[in-house]
């Protein structure tokens, strides 16, 4: 009997490939991975508790345990991955109806959270950076100008790191916050490692999402909510709306052992890994950390000509790097990953890049200002829609996102308008969808 993806997977897999992408574990048999059976792969049977029901002091023990870990209140497990985890903490904070202070940078998952819950978003720009080619850390006066401006934001939602590995000031961030009684909510998905490499900025924001298959060796849509001043009732009322009812013990008893493994070796691993990785930025053309730039320490983001070039070359040595964009190839580097292996990423970067050098100013990148909007995201998720060549659709008002995948960032947003200048910024990043979903009540046109 047929079974192609199970052998598409096994013929990828054989080729014993270096893998720097997600999952965390890189494919890798770490000691997590040993002690997973299926005898364990039980369901809610009278005596393997209840994720959702709460009762149950197993799941209670191991969720307390990575929230007093990371100086948090409450932890709850997902099994949805970080997307559930958004749903979950924006529903908590913001409530069904309000205002949020939303990151423009944020994965497509909260925006979706806004249509889900009707929310109003105000959007927040980061700071191009021109040498660098990529968006840059909130800025905590932006965010204050914005409360002052919009008193009505209760809840700000930002993401750090990115998917480049920038890291914003998070202390800074809630002290803006809470001088305006408004509540922050941390996307943290890429940076369940951090708290590892001596990182405690987390604690100050009131919900972090974090997704533990990304970074550490974790089986995939593994995540944490993790919470201040919100209780365990709360965290699994609002967390079973948009979890599975018969959520994973193997991925619960992962997350548990996971805590265990990086209190220890993985830890250790990951201190090796960070050096190595700041030795690898010092010998090729990578960002680097530098005045009002922080970076997550074990992200390697090479900077080239042709970044697309790039990756596909690395493919064909089969090592795969986690994305790449038009002059950037990301990495994301683990525990899981030996000193072998990081030579050998080094020494395929190293036969490639001899061919091109890395452009010394990306400004002409920068993405244009944010489409008007002409209708709410939740209008525009229900809206009737129809299919349109892109070319055609200058005056249309999106009814899906337009975002290069990965990272996955809107450059048009449902409900906006599609702006000529929008247009040329995707055909200018290599962005290859030709069509796209609009509003066909009306002709779709936005305003005037």
């Amino acid at each position: 009997m047929p079974t192609p993806l199970y052998d598409h997977l096994r013929r990828v897999a054989d080729r014993d490939p270096l893998r720097f992408d997600m999952p965390g574990h890189h494919g890798k048999g770490l000691p997590v991975w040993d002690r997973l059976t299926a005898r364990l792969d039980f369901t809610e049977n009278g005596d393997t508790g209840d994720l959702f029901g709460g009762g149950s002091d197993a799941i209670e023990e191991a969720e307390a345990l990575w929230a007093g870990r990371l100086g948090f209140d409450s932890c709850l497990f997902l099994t949805g991955g970080s997307t559930q985890g958004i749903h979950t903490g924006l529903a908590l904070l913001a409530g069904e109806g309000g205002h949020v202070a939303l990151d423009r940078g944020s994965h497509r998952s909260a925006y979706n959270a806004l249509a889900l819950l009707g929310l109003t978003p105000h959007y927040l720009s980061r700071p191009w950076l021109d040498r660098e080619g990529i968006s840059g850390p909130m800025d905590p006066v932006r965010v204050d100008e914005l409360l002052r401006e919009h008193p009505e934001i209760k809840t700000v939602c930002i993401t750090s790191p990115t998917y480049y590995g920038v890291i914003s000031d998070i202390p800074a961030l809630a002290a803006v916050c809470r001088a305006h009684g408004a509540k922050l909510m941390v996307d943290g998905a890429h940076g369940a490692h951090l708290p590892w490499l001596g990182y405690q900025d987390y604690r100050w924001a009131d919900v972090v999402v974090m997704s533990a298959h990304k970074t550490l060796p974790a089986p995939g849509q593994s995540a944490l909510l993790l919470a201040r001043g919100l209780s365990m009732d709360e965290l699994r009322r609002m967390g079973s709306v948009y979890g599975s009812s018969s959520p994973s013990y193997l991925m619960m008893a992962a997350l548990d052992l996971v805590r265990e493994y990086m209190d220890g070796q993985g830890r250790r691993d990951y201190v090796r890994v960070s050096a190595h990785t700041g030795r690898l930025r010092g010998a090729l053309p990578a960002l680097a950390p530098a005045e009002g730039l922080a970076l997550d320490p074990t992200r390697l983001v090479i900077r080239c000509a042709d970044g697309f070039a790039l990756a596909e070359g690395l493919r064909r040595r089969a090592i795969y790097p986690e994305m790449a964009d038009s002059h950037h190839v990301v990495f994301i580097l683990t525990c899981a990953d030996g000193t072998w292996a990081l030579d050998r990423l080094e020494e395929g970067l190293r036969e490639l890049l001899a061919e091109g050098e890395a452009p010394a100013d990306l400004s002409h990148l920068a993405p244009p200002p944010c489409p008007a909007m002409a209708m709410s995201p939740r209008k525009a998720l229900f809206a009737p829609r129809e299919r349109c060549p892109l070319e055609r659709c200058e005056g249309r008002v999106a009814a899906a996102q337009i975002a290069p995948y990965p990272p996955g960032i809107p450059v048009i947003a449902p409900g906006e308008v599609i702006g000529k200048k929008h247009l040329v910024y995707l055909e200018k990043i290599g962005y290859n969808d030709t069509v796209t979903d609009v509003i066909a009540s009306c002709g779709g046109r936005g305003p005037a």
